[in-house]
């Protein structure tokens, strides 16, 4: 029996045909006016940690137009150090204020421990894909869990490293968090493919599938698109989130949902911002997709 038999699921719950961007601050008047074709929205959660002032009072307005999804960046799941306790109580009020349909955050770790204090590195950083790693990550996403009494939704990261001590493949890796911890996976596909180019072992777009075919469908709760902007040096991309998604990233997309049907898709874009309009316009290519995939197995399924 899995650990995630002792909490309960969360009431709101995504469609799997849901399509979403990420909402960041220059867009908040463009998503509350008018009618947006977009099914839910993402916030970084650490952005709405104040206890109160214009920043939570915006949130709550957004929740009660669009579902919402929490997206934290700082809980550390990996960490040998734990989960940060007053950083862990902060997203648990947010998350009683706002009551997300998901609540995410990603394999690495962010916090040690120096001189006695907490200390956070400041970005997301890779872990070592080993049993002594899997288990801390284990440890601490059931922890985060049993807090909240609900599921997360955990993250695969851009590396531009590999550990030594690395003893499976990261979708291995994956696999066996979601499956003795009751988490659901999160995955982004742009950092698939960024890490298919960092550590080349043949085609890019190849190894991506083949990543993408060892995940079980029914572990994959959220997928994230995502642009990068292409490096002047071939050995190395940065995940920078500041492009459109690329054509290698709807190839890939288009070939995941021909695997595992229509799954709740959400746009990141973060730096240098499109115009609102653009944003939106990249969601509804990939409802276009989840249409144009679903429609034509419905129509084999009928012809046969």
């Amino acid at each position: 029996m899995s650990r995630s038999s002792t909490f309960n699921q969360p009431s709101p719950k995504p469609s799997s045909g849901w399509v979403g961007v990420g909402l960041r601050h220059a867009h908040y008047g463009d998503a509350m006016s008018g009618t947006s074709a977009i099914d839910f929205v993402e916030v970084h959660a650490e952005n709405f940690f104040a206890q109160g002032g214009a920043s939570l009072s915006l949130l709550q307005d957004v929740s009660e137009r669009y579902p919402l999804s929490l997206h934290s960046t700082s809980l550390g799941l990996g960490s040998a150090s734990g989960i940060n306790a007053a950083y862990l109580e902060k997203l648990a009020l947010l998350t009683e204020r706002v009551n997300p349909v998901l609540i995410s955050d990603h394999a690495c770790f962010t916090w040690s421990q120096l001189h006695g204090h907490s200390v956070h590195a400041g970005d997301l950083l890779p872990l070592e894909y080993s049993a002594r790693s899997l288990q801390l990550l284990i440890d601490n996403v059931d922890r985060v869990q049993q807090h909240f009494g609900r599921q997360i939704l955990v993250e695969n990261v851009s590396a531009y490293i590999a550990f030594n001590d690395t003893t499976m493949s990261e979708a291995e890796f994956l696999v066996a968090l979601a499956q003795r911890s009751g988490c659901g996976l999160l995955v982004d596909l742009n950092n698939v493919l960024v890490n298919a180019h960092n550590f080349p072992e043949g085609d890019p777009l190849t190894v991506a599938k083949q990543w993408v075919d060892a995940i079980p469908s029914e572990l994959i709760g959220e997928l994230h698109l995502a642009g990068y902007t292409p490096s002047v040096s071939p050995e190395l991309i940065i995940d920078d989130h500041s492009q459109a998604v690329s054509e290698e990233c709807w190839a890939l997309y288009e070939y995941t949902i021909q695997r595992t049907g229509p799954i709740a898709t959400l746009i990141e874009w973060d730096n240098d911002l499109p115009a609102w309009p653009i944003l939106v316009a990249e969601a509804l290519k990939a409802r276009c997709i989840i249409d144009n995939v679903f429609y034509a197995q419905e129509g084999a399924s009928h012809v046969a």
